[in-house]
């Protein structure tokens, strides 16, 4: 008996053994589920280096709203210097929207096949080189030559850019990020506003409002320079030494990538395959809706002002620029309501408010001078919601491989309409009146709006890969 509680003695642990035992079996669980737990880009906080991608990749946007807005107050010295019919004038504003409409398409779709790096350097030294090549533009037609080729290299920009804001950005960040491209168009549009406003009285002074656009684009060179390929487009490329040594530069150790399965082929079919068809013919028809009447408010901005009797020359210019500085004031709160109100209830909201702006202006073109800078203000203000959601949408609801083709599509369908609408404004001006020509705008912003309350949806707080689910 004493030799069997001997035996026993030594084989059994006593109860603080067997308790310190459990410790440490459970420590080293907790260990290694810590060690599993690793962040994903959607933990980490915007660091300085992603603050400069954002700012940077939004210069092109900056250079559209620039060139584009720019254009409307230099026709004030080409009109009468090259002897401008109506149709001439129509077809300076109108090419570099068809130049934009081809650049975003064939832009989106070089992107998501040969990488955003490589053409978010192209597109910005074009740009300069046609800036410069319209200040010695001795006809209508090689200007719009010109404008048509900065149109292109513009509009393949906006995939780029805002495809590597979007895989860059942690979801938290993204609407105040994509905000950032928004905003910079409006800037984009009031710093032309101004511009033109003080080079108006110079002697040839459109070539120098034209050729300024070199300026920006040689800032951006130099900030773009170091900014590197997306970790996202390189893992679905297949190349994921490459992907994880960006993700180590950008957010650290530690960090990984949420993918989709890689080595699938980049294909436009995809963009209008199965539920992304209707996705992508939501976004095509809401961005026509919400851009063509400030495209052709801002082509046409002085010749607009001076209809509503605000004035001629300096003083239609500053009527524009006041009109310009409450679309980028809206921009700025509109990036904060995206993830406080969400999206679907802002842009909803948003469309309403703009087209009861756009109707006091159809209704009542006669009004007081305070009434008409009311209603443009209001129009303009909430125009910053959707204005962001432009670029927001598309880059949320697409798959890695066929972002950047999604943004082209969608952003060139909106750019069909801008054409007709930038051509025929000055025609129909003429021929109707203003009242009738905000009347037609609000009757967009209005489709918009229906068309927003039946399919818009709501991402706030998703990641990209949820956003861009099918199921």
């Amino acid at each position: 008996m004493d030799d069997v509680k001997q035996i026993t003695q030594v084989t059994s642990p006593t109860m603080g053994e067997a308790m310190d035992g459990a410790k440490q079996i459970g420590e080293g669980m907790v260990g290694k589920v810590k060690k599993s737990a690793k962040k994903t880009m959607d933990d980490v906080a915007m660091t300085p280096f992603l603050r400069k991608i954002t700012f940077f990749s939004s210069g092109g946007s900056f250079l559209d709203g620039y060139v584009l807005s720019l254009i409307g107050v230099a026709l004030t010295q080409i009109t009468p210097l090259f002897n401008l019919t109506g149709a001439w004038s129509a077809a300076i504003g109108a090419s570099v929207l068809l130049g934009i409409f081809v650049g975003t398409i064939l832009g989106g779709y070089l992107t998501d096949r040969i990488g955003r790096k490589k053409m978010f350097i192209v597109d910005i030294v074009a740009i300069g080189l046609f800036s410069i090549l319209s200040v010695f533009c001795a006809d209508p037609f090689q200007l719009v030559l010109a404008r048509f080729f900065i149109g292109v290299f513009v509009g393949a920009d906006y995939p780029i850019a805002t495809s590597l804001i979007a895989e860059f950005t942690p979801k938290q960040h993204r609407s105040i990020s994509m905000g950032m491209v928004s905003a910079a168009w409006y800037l984009g549009a009031t710093v032309a506003a101004f511009v033109g406003y003080f080079l108006y009285s110079v002697p040839n002074g459109w070539q120098w409002m034209l050729g300024s656009a070199v300026i920006p684009c040689i800032v951006l060179l130099i900030g773009r320079h170091d900014i590197p390929e997306s970790p996202m487009w390189l893992a679905q490329k297949g190349r994921t030494a490459e992907a994880d040594e960006v993700m180590r530069r950008v957010f650290g150790e530690g960090v990984e990538l949420e993918l989709e399965e890689p080595g699938e082929k980049t294909s436009l079919r995809k963009v209008f395959a199965g539920g992304y068809a209707k996705r992508i013919v939501f976004l095509g028809i809401l961005t026509l809706c919400q851009v063509v009447p400030m495209y052709a408010i801002y082509t046409f901005g002085p010749e607009i002002m001076t209809a509503f009797g605000l004035g001629e020359g300096h003083e239609a210019i500053l009527g524009e620029s006041v009109v310009s500085l409450f679309f980028l004031i809206g921009s700025i709160p509109a990036m904060f309501w995206l993830n406080s109100m969400g999206r679907r209830p802002l842009l909803i909201r948003s469309l309403a408010l703009m087209a009861v702006g756009l109707v006091i202006l159809g209704v009542f073109p006669n009004a007081p001078v305070y009434v008409i800078i009311l209603a443009f203000g209001l129009y303009a203000f909430f125009s910053g919601g959707p204005g962001i959601l432009q670029w927001l949408y598309p880059n949320e609801l697409f798959p890695t491989e066929v972002r950047a083709s999604a943004v082209g599509v969608a952003i060139g369908i909106s750019r069909i309409g801008t054409i007709v609408a930038t051509y025929g404004t000055p025609l129909f001006l003429a021929a109707y009146g203003i009242g009738p020509t905000m009347l037609v705008a609000a009757g967009l912003v209005i489709l918009g709006l229906v068309l927003s309350v039946l399919m818009a949806p709501e991402t706030k707080g998703k990641s990209l890969l949820e956003t861009s689910s099918l199921d």
